[in-house]
Parts: C-alpha cells; sequence; structure tokens
C-alpha cells in the first residue's frame, strides 16, 4: 500500500483503491469493468441512494436489527449523501450490470467507509460493514427499482411539474393578452376561417395543462416501492415489518407519498411503472414540440414569414447575415423533444425486457427517465421565461392578412349557397380583390350585410352571422 491508494477486500479478493476514496473494492472493480460511456448517475439518482439506505437503516434499528449507534453513523452517513457532499464518490458508469448491483455496492461502501469514520474507525476497517450493515434486508434488485421510483417520482413533482406549471401561466397570460387579436386561421398550413391569437394561445395552454395531469398521474404506479423484496420478492432475510416501516420514512424524507409495492414479484421482474411514466414525458415533450414549432412559424419573416407575432431577440442568429435572428430558444425546445422520444425507446426496450424474476435494464431505464425529465423541467423554464413572456401580436399585420383571406368566404355558405361562395373566393384570389369586394359588386349580398357576415370578429365565435331565422 503507499499513499496514493489502499487495499480493500470484497469476496473476490484483495483491490487497491485510491486512498482518499470512500468507495471500496466492489466500486473499483466496477470503475475498471465499465470503462464505457464516462456517463455516471446525476443528483437525483444518489440522494435517490442516500434516501433509501438511510430509510433502511432507521427501519432496522426500530426493530432492533441494528447496533443504535451502527445504525445512527449510517443514518448520518447517509444524510450525506442525500445532501450531495459525496457525489464525487459515485463513479460507476451508468451501463453496468442490469441489476445495478455495482451501484448499490458503491452507495454501501460510500455510506459504511463514511459511517466507520463517524465512529472513529478507519475508512477501510469494515467495523460498518456494507454488506453485514448498510445493505442488511435489503438486495441489489430491490434497492436499485425503489431508488429509480424514488428519483423519478421525486423529479417528476420537485421539477417537471413546477416547470410545467411555469409554461401555463406563461401561456395562459398570452391568452389574455391577445384575446382581441384576430387573425387568420390555418389548416394544412393554408388560410382558414378566422381565429383570435389568443384562442390558440389557449390550445398550447389546454395542451400544457393536460401534460401535468398526464404526469400526475403516472404518480400511482411509481409510488411504489419494491424494497422488501430483497432478491426475487420473496422478502428472504427481511423482516416482514421492514417494506412498510421504510417506506414511511421515504415520505418523511422526500415528502412525497411512498408505499410499499402492491406484488413485490412485479416490482423486480418488471418496469412498466417507468414505462408508463416515462410515457407521459414523451407525450409533454411532443406538446412542447408542436408548441415551439408552432410559435416559430408564426414569427416567421420578419418580412417574408407570417410575422403574426414578433419573438425575443436572444442572440444574433447567424455569422454571416447581418440583424438575422432566430428562435433558438424554440429550436432547443424542438431538439429536447427529439432527445426525449430516443431516451423513450431505451426505456419501452428496457422495461419490456425482464427475464422470469428479474427486469436487467434498471440502471439505462433510471438514466433516461432522469435525463428526460431533467431535460422537459429546463426547456419549460427556459421557454416560458426566454420565449414566451417576451412575445408580442402584430396586430395590424394580422388585420390587414385576415381581411385579404380568402377563407372568409365560408361564412357565406349559408347566406348565398357553397357554390356561390365559392365562385366569389376564387374570383378575388384570381382578381387581387378582398371577398367583400366580390361578394358585393355581385351583388349576393349588400353593405350592410357585409358588415355583419364578414365581420372576421364575430367569425371566431360559435355560431351563424346575420341569418335571419
Amino acid at each position: 500500500m503507499t499513499d496514493d491508494v489502499r487495499i480493500e477486500e470484497d469476496s473476490l479478493g484483495e483491490m487497491e483503491v485510491p486512498a482518499d476514496a470512500y468507495w471500496g473494492a466492489q466500486t473499483q472493480r466496477a470503475v475498471e469493468n465499465f470503462p464505457i460511456s464516462g456517463i455516471t448517475f446525476g443528483r437525483r439518482f444518489v440522494r435517490a441512494l442516500g434516501v433509501v439506505k438511510k430509510a433502511a437503516a432507521q427501519a432496522n434499528r426500530d426493530l432492533d436489527l441494528l447496533d443504535d449507534e451502527i445504525a445512527d453513523a449510517i443514518v448520518e452517513a447517509a444524510e450525506e449523501v442525500i445532501a450531495g457532499e459525496h457525489d464525487d464518490q459515485f463513479p460507476v458508469d451508468v451501463f453496468q450490470t442490469g441489476s445495478g448491483t455495482s451501484s448499490n455496492m458503491n452507495a454501501n461502501e460510500v455510506i459504511a467507509n463514511r459511517a466507520a469514520e463517524i465512529t472513529g474507525a478507519e475508512i477501510g476497517s469494515r467495523t460498518v460493514h456494507p454488506n453485514d450493515h448498510v445493505n442488511f434486508g435489503q438486495s441489489s434488485n430491490d434497492v436499485i427499482p425503489t431508488a429509480m421510483h424514488v428519483a423519478s417520482l421525486e423529479a417528476a413533482e420537485k421539477d417537471v411539474i413546477p416547470a410545467l406549471s411555469t409554461l401555463r401561466e406563461a401561456l395562459e397570460t398570452k391568452e389574455e393578452e391577445f384575446d382581441d387579436v384576430v387573425k387568420t386561421g390555418r389548416t394544412h398550413l393554408q388560410d382558414a376561417t378566422p381565429v383570435t391569437l389568443g384562442q390558440e394561445f389557449s390550445g398550447y395552454r389546454s395542451q400544457v395543462e393536460k401534460g401535468l395531469v398526464r404526469v400526475d398521474n403516472a404518480r400511482e404506479h411509481l409510488a411504489e416501492l419494491a424494497l422488501g423484496g430483497t432478491a426475487v420478492g420473496t422478502g428472504l432475510n427481511t423482516h416482514e415489518e421492514f417494506p412498510g416501516r421504510a417506506a414511511e420514512y421515504i415520505t418523511k424524507e422526500t415528502g412525497v407519498q411512498f408505499r410499499e409495492a402492491d406484488n413485490h414479484f412485479e416490482a423486480q421482474a418488471a418496469h412498466d411503472a417507468m414505462n408508463e411514466a416515462h410515457g407521459a414525458l414523451r407525450t409533454v415533450a411532443g406538446s412542447l414540440n408542436k408548441i415551439a414549432n408552432d410559435l416559430r412559424l408564426l414569427a416567421s419573416g420578419p418580412r417574408n414569414g407570417l410575422g403574426e407575432i414578433e419573438q425575443p431577440e436572444n442572440q444574433p442568429g447567424s455569422s454571416i447575415m447581418p440583424g438575422k435572428v432566430n428562435p433558438v430558444v424554440a429550436e432547443a425546445v424542438n431538439q429536447v423533444h427529439k432527445q426525449v422520444v430516443g431516451n423513450d425507446a431505451a426505456v419501452s426496450a428496457g422495461a419490456a425486457e425482464g427475464q422470469i424474476d428479474l427486469n436487467l435494464y434498471k440502471p439505462v431505464l433510471a438514466h433516461n427517465f432522469l435525463e428526460s425529465a431533467e431535460l422537459i423541467s429546463n426547456a419549460s423554464a427556459v421557454f416560458a421565461e426566454r420565449f414566451v413572456r417576451p412575445l408580442e401580436a402584430n396586430d395590424e399585420h394580422c388585420a390587414e392578412q385576415v381581411e385579404g383571406s380568402m377563407a372568409l368566404a365560408t361564412s357565406l355558405n349559408v347566406h348565398i349557397g357553397y357554390d356561390k361562395a365559392s365562385e366569389v373566393a376564387k374570383a378575388a384570389l384570381k382578381e387581387g380583390k378582398t371577398v367583400r369586394e366580390v361578394a358585393v359588386g355581385k351583388g349576393y349580398i349588400s353593405e350592410e350585410e357585409a358588415d355583419e357576415v364578414l365581420d372576421p370578429a364575430k367569425m371566431t365565435e360559435r355560431g351563424l352571422l346575420g341569418r335571419e331565422e
């Protein structure tokens, strides 16, 4: 042993470990075995591992299965992990053993060595044992899916939902602000009957509201925790009260309601809850993509596009074209959608790949879900603050466009019939005139009737214009 390393042991023998590391032999083996992506678990998942280990120690102490001094030291060390004080001590690649055993043992070793240090013993002394104490009554097969659910539901409740709520509020503000801006509606990217800009934004606001409901609906199954099933779901070597007590402690620690899984065999062998919940994230990402695309179109121009809204000038848009400004924030949202769709493919495939009593895609499921949650949260907040809130309506341009729209002829259907209305629309397009000018000029309606029937603002409401019953 040198000043740079120390020797730790596991069931396979001795391993050299960095002298200043809290992890032990099994973690070191994983670092050497899996130099695959350089991607390690982030804050949410490491925090969740700390939450699970703290709750397990508390439950086992209550049940007189752990010595109070050892349990208290484990709790204190786990609290440091929860607080983020040891994130640099979790070096294992995401692409590892499919059960996540390497990450579970990483947590066990870090917490055991730190707990030993708290009690006054040396790191590596194993006076607090990673398996016998920190992992007591547990298995990687139930710890990792428990951490997955804890991290995922915390991410949904504390990150995704607040960020989506911010975006919903921003859209609602614009919905109210643009309520009286009448513009040309578009279907198939062609002119359609008038709408208000506020009505279009009400659709965006509703999409986000429904997305909030979809994410919230995932709560029911993510709230189930596999902890207590140990290796295959039978609960071997675990006290019968352990799962319920641990779930109560996890709920208290996170402020999020969790409970013991309805069926431990399902909770470890299949991860349909993760697939379902990520499906909600994928749907939300699709909603954000649609909204971002629409706003890019509405802001296109500024002179040779739709130009119905004025986008914020976030940054110069071109390295060669002076004065060009692009919808960069909306484009970032579009790219987040594509990444989430890719993550969803990984989650869907991984969740479907359980064999007999264990699903072996736990790490990649956790990583992809948490990445999607983080991307959606950050993108929603940035989209709301740096793009949606600064938007302005180009009122005059909208009014000019709607007055010249051929689609105004639609309201003539109930007065002069579809065929004559079609004739008016085609003539207006060919002759470069408005629908009003042609309809009045042909004597189909009077000027007074035109004021009623061809009022774009009235066309944004349900009803038959100017028709006598």
